[in-house]
């Protein structure tokens, strides 16, 4: 072994400095979401970025390259995701180093250099190496025996070395190397049986055929070198480690985990804590690679997958005694170990952080009443002496509790259960064509037609076209050509007239039947077969629908721009008077970003950019990594790229587009919610549609001064009717007050605290004794507010000029630290000390009397 090479990134290093000093190209990993490709979930080979130089139809400016690529296999005969973190040496996610010839060297040098690499600049034992070649290989065969000698290089068949890309196209046959790690080098009888003890390191695939139609080789004028090793593997032959596991590439996650556990890490393959650290550290590489480049989680396709794996790292999470997200707090650890060498997970962490901790709640949420389900599913099974759970069963733990069908096996497997999972995939199925039958939408006015009626559309380039009639029935007539769009990828259908026979019929829909486009009319068409018609669209509308479309486009930007990289359409709408996308987020978006992406759309607006429609075939798109394409969308051999600056936005689209983003105008968001799990929608308006926006806004703002004012009425009236019961109660009051007086000296005396009352109250109820006891009458009233004392003092007029009543509140409000005073009749005063009040109210009658 090489001593003077430990670590995993310079192990990585080495390898691309090698093929580099043998002019190779240094080329970067392409995204781990395969970027036009919808044939794939996710890139899992090396070669996937070059598979159109392989097919012939894409070239480079360099015939040689290495790399090490970002893969991600979650199944298929390499990778069985029940396997991950169970054995050592399968994952979901790896870098395959890899090193490429399109048409130049060939067998003789990949075989050479490999040979080299391995023995002369890592120092693996020659003794542990062991070569496989196609059974009719000969020439690489004999290569390695200048190498090797022959007990150490094995034929084998199809199956294992032979290498194609499909059931036609590229392939030819491959020459694997394995490394031996049994300690008596007895590993001969293990090539290729699946044995952690022999395990392959490498791949050299020899492309030199083309599998026609008819299943025949045909040789290929070009050879190709297509070659892949498991970085991890090499990782742990050269640093001598039984497991991948046990390598620096993951040891500082199991650390980690450790660390926030409290567990302790063994290599034992049966212990139950450390499968579930494997099973972390494996996922969470997973799950921040595929977020940074792109990918969500969700219920469909890719995000569906990612959905799984994050759900059985939480799972583990749990066996180790976690209650809450974890996961996420592994980043940190992980970028520092490859941040460096994929810099888009340190570029997109707050992202990725964001959404496994979301996941992570979500699911753990669920988790606890999913598994009390799962004890009386298993409770049920054991009374009926089954150990199977039912498909049915599985499938409600499904769609219930988000219960992957893998999780739900996991957690079977552990208590000693099996799964019906053909039961499942039965229930699932059934679930779908529900689904399906729901969103089906029955339209009577939509022809059944059992013909090959082509409609040419000329709506791209003109708003009337001179046509005839290929088929009439009622209200509904098939054209040889047309400019009425048909509602597709969001845009809804034109309306319009058409003109037969000088009859004029308004065009209410169209509705798309094979190649055919139905215009669907308010009245019933008298026409035949072959009769000309003028068909002219609502152009007013359709240049409505165009500002949208075009601001849709520069909406989805935007939000990549603010929100990040993982940002998909999800779904879309345009109409003539709003605009509405759907895309894959996992929070609301505050209002400060939404400001932000309004802004960046109207900016792009105001730069009035010409926009460009280019058709190139689907090939060139799926190699321009600036095309904006989706997933799971079905494109035909040549399509339509729509782009408003280059640099900007650039999206594969059939719809129709105005031709400067100026003719948008201005664009305003109308709002922001959720519509489904990790789904966000935002609505739109733009244009003419501002104008009834804002009109909108100014009614509305009308009717609210209108609701102020009637509002300070109502106020006004409720104050009248307040103070007309508290006149009604103080009346009611009175009497209990005078009836509490006091006479000395022949005057009544009347002192009393009145609660929850203010100045005006007490000025009310003093009144009110006046009026009732019109002579021969004093009294102080009181009451505490805001921690003072406020006081009112009335004399009736047969007393005022020997009593004045200003005079006597100044005394009382002097005794509580106060002042005050007024007329001799009434008079208020305030003082501070409240706790003297009761003794002043006793002692008010000597301050009366006193000289």
């Amino acid at each position: 072994m090489n001593n003077n090479i430990f670590t995993a990134k310079e192990i990585r290093q080495s390898f691309l400095d090698f093929f580099q000093s043998k002019g190779h190209r240094v080329v970067p990993s392409a995204p781990v979401v395969p970027h036009g490709d919808p044939t794939l979930l996710f890139t899992n080979a090396g070669m996937n970025q070059f598979k159109d130089v392989f097919l012939g139809t894409g070239e480079r400016d360099y015939k040689r390259a290495v790399d090490t690529q970002k893969c991600i296999r979650v199944s298929g005969k390499h990778n069985d995701l029940e396997e991950v973190g169970v054995d050592t040496y399968h994952h979901t996610f790896f870098e395959m180093l890899g090193n490429w010839s399109f048409g130049d060297y060939y067998k003789e040098e990949a075989i050479l250099w490999a040979w080299e690499l391995l023995t002369e600049v890592w120092k693996l034992p020659k003794e542990r190496l062991y070569a496989t070649v196609f059974r009719t290989d000969d020439e690489a065969f004999n290569i390695w025996k200048k190498y090797l000698p022959e007990n150490q290089i094995q034929r084998f068949n199809e199956k294992d070395n032979f290498w194609e890309m499909g059931e036609t196209g590229p392939c030819g046959p491959c020459s694997e190397i394995h490394f031996d790690k049994t300690p008596d080098l007895s590993g001969a009888k293990l090539v290729n049986m699946g044995s952690p003890d022999v395990i392959e390191i490498w791949n050299l695939v020899f492309i030199q055929y083309n599998r026609n139609l008819n299943g025949e080789l045909e040789p290929l004028k070009a050879k190709h070198v297509d070659t892949g090793m498991g970085f991890e593997r090499i990782v742990s032959v050269i640093q001598n480690k039984q497991s991948n596991y046990e390598t620096d590439v993951f040891m500082p996650l199991i650390n980690h985990i450790s660390e926030l556990s409290g567990k302790k890490y063994t290599n034992e393959l049966n212990n139950s804590d450390s499968i579930a650290m494997r099973v972390i550290a494996d996922h969470i590489r997973t799950l921040s690679f595929a977020i940074a480049d792109g990918a969500l989680p969700g219920n469909e396709g890719r995000s569906y997958v990612l959905r799984r794996i994050l759900r059985r790292a939480s799972r583990y999470s749990r066996n180790l005694g976690f209650k809450e997200p974890m996961i996420y707090k592994l980043l940190p650890t992980l970028i520092s170990t490859l941040g460096d060498v994929f810099p888009e997970i340190v570029h997109e962490q707050n992202t990725i952080s964001r959404v496994i901790k979301a996941e992570e709640e979500n699911f753990l949420a669920t988790l606890e009443r999913g598994l009390a389900k799962f004890d009386d599913i298993l409770n049920n099974i054991k009374s009926q002496n089954l150990n199977i759970i039912s498909g049915e069963d599985a499938f409600l733990l499904y769609d219930t509790f988000g219960f992957p069908l893998d999780l739900t096996q996991l957690i079977a497997r552990e208590k000693g259960f099996d799964v019906d999972s053909a039961g499942f995939n039965e229930n699932m199925a059934n679930q779908r064509e529900r689904s399906r039958q729901a969103r089906k939408i029955t339209n009577e006015e939509v022809i059944s037609l059992d013909s090959n009626f082509i409609t040419e559309f000329t709506g791209y380039n003109e708003f009337v076209t001179k046509t005839k009639i290929l088929f009439v029935e009622k209200n509904k007539v098939i054209l040889d050509k047309t400019p009425f769009y048909a509602e597709s990828g969001g845009q809804v259908s034109d309306t319009g007239i058409l003109e037969i026979n000088g009859t004029i019929y308004n065009v209410v829909d169209i509705q798309k039947v094979g190649n055919a486009r139905i215009h669907i009319c308010n009245t019933e068409i008298s026409a035949q077969v072959g009769d000309v018609a003028i068909a002219k669209v609502d152009i007013a509308r359709r240049n409505k629908i165009m500002r949208n479309h075009s601001a849709t486009h520069l909406l989805h930007e935007a939000l990549k721009r603010v929100l990040g990289n993982h940002i998909k359409q999800a779904g879309s709408l345009v109409t003539s008077t709003y605009l509405r996308f759907d895309f894959n987020h996992f929070e609301k978006i505050p209002a400060d970003k939404l400001s932000e992406i309004e802004h960046i759309v109207n900016l792009k607006i105001f730069e009035a950019i010409d926009v460009k429609v280019q058709e190139m075939t689907l090939e060139q798109a799926r190699n321009n990594q600036s095309i904006k394409m989706f997933f799971g969308d079905k494109y035909g051999d040549i399509v339509r790229s729509v782009t408003m600056d280059e640099d900007f936005s650039i999206e594969l689209c059939g719809g129709t587009h105005i031709k400067n983003t100026s003719e948008i105008g201005f664009f305003k968001i109308l709002s922001e919610s959720a519509i489904a799990a990790g789904v966000r929608r935002i609505e739109a308006i733009t244009s003419i549609e501002l104008e009834n926006y804002i009109s909108d806004l100014n009614n509305k703002i009308e009717q609210n001064i209108k609701e102020k004012e009637n509002l300070k009425s109502q106020i006004k009236q409720l104050e009248k009717n307040l103070n007309s019961i508290k006149l009604q109660e103080i009346a009611s009051d009175t009497e209990n007050i005078i009836a509490q007086s006091m006479q000395i000296n022949g005057i009544n005396i009347i002192t009393k605290e009145i609660a929850n009352s203010d100045l005006d109250a007490l000025r009310s109820i003093g009144d009110e004794i006046r009026n009732r006891t019109s002579k021969n009458t004093i009294a102080l009233l009181a009451s505490v507010n805001n921690d003072k004392v406020q006081l009112c003092c009335v004399v009736t007029d047969d007393l005022k000029a020997q009593y004045p009543a200003g005079k006597l509140v100044g005394k009382a409000a002097r005794f509580l630290n106060g002042g005050g005073g007024g007329k001799p009749h009434l008079a208020t005063a305030g003082g501070k000390d409240i706790e003297k009040l009761p003794l002043l109210l006793n002692i008010f009658p000597d301050l009366i009397f006193e000289k």
